[in-house]
């Protein structure tokens, strides 16, 4: 499904009922804006590790501007704030009141930036191996420096400057990288399925981690967040590390945090039972 909205279309889907039989009435479901990462990667990594979530709530899934289904458009649109206003429009489009707002990744800065600036509109906000700002990038290029390869710290170099040529290149970069990314995964093993049907964008990420990322700071916004927040790091992840969660718990009032130990960044291949626990815990019992 396409929503066009703003200056763009943006691509969606929906997992789940909203409303649903409860003995002799019916109950609405919370909705929940499942955000995804890169910039330059698509939502179909959160399939189908996130879909037992659509039990307790009903999962909208959306592909930013630029990236995945949604529609191309001048790169110099691929911003993090297009992204928070795109998302807001598609809240509306949809007719939704209050949702519960989950991003991993980068998607976790759009939910912070989306949180801070529409704090009415969230009842809920789980942020998942995210950071609030540019310090970030600094410290990943250390922890590289001490655990990665020379392969993999020459593709990354594409990474820190923002210049992935193509499709390809960027896919190449993860599969370099993915035992960074996940301490369960093997370097002789081919590439997970989900990376062969993801829909990659290399101007999306080179636009990001070439120019806006490298200023990007939410800190003074966060202690605007009223939603009952559930922060989550990983103890081994190498880009967003576990300090820049607790930064983050920090300054969110009704925050809590959880550090997942046997993680890196990609929790949900690392740990996937324990963060749906959590996730879907958190939302039932926080109401």
């Amino acid at each position: 499904m396409k929503a066009k909205i703003r200056d763009t279309e943006i691509y969606f889907d929906i997992e789940g009922s909203g409303l649903v039989p409860d003995g002799s009435q019916m109950r609405e479901k919370p909705v929940a804006f499942l955000i995804h990462g890169g910039p330059g990667a698509d939502h179909t990594g959160f399939k189908p590790t996130f879909s037992p979530l659509s039990r307790k709530m009903q999962l909208v899934y959306f592909d930013h501007r630029g990236q995945g289904r949604s529609a191309r458009g001048a790169k110099e649109t691929y911003t993090l704030d297009n992204n928070v206003e795109d998302m807001e429009a598609l809240r509306q489009y949809l007719g939704l009141d209050r949702i519960v707002v989950i991003g991993a990744s980068y998607g976790g800065m759009v939910a912070l930036t989306y949180a801070s600036r529409y704090p009415a509109q969230v009842s809920h906000l789980i942020v998942i191996v995210t950071v609030p700002d540019f310090r970030f990038l600094e410290r990943a290029k250390e922890i590289l420096a001490e655990r990665g390869t020379e392969v993999q710290k020459a593709i990354a170099q594409h990474l820190w400057e923002g210049t992935f040529a193509s499709e390809e290149q960027l896919k190449d970069y993860f599969r370099i990288m993915r035992p960074l990314y996940s301490i369960k995964a093997d370097p002789d093993a081919p590439p997970p399925k989900s990376w062969e049907r993801a829909i990659v964008s290399p101007d999306a990420i080179n636009i990001a981690f070439g120019q806006f990322l490298r200023t990007y700071d939410v800190r003074d916004q966060l202690p605007n967040i009223t939603a009952p927040t559930l922060v989550i790091g990983a103890r081994h992840d190498w880009i967003c590390p576990p300090e820049f969660s607790e930064d983050i718990a920090r300054l969110i009032p009704n925050s809590d945090l959880r550090i997942f130990e046997h993680s890196g960044h990609a929790i949900r291949a690392d740990e996937p039972e324990a963060l749906l626990d959590a996730i879907a815990g958190f939302v039932v019992y926080k109401r």
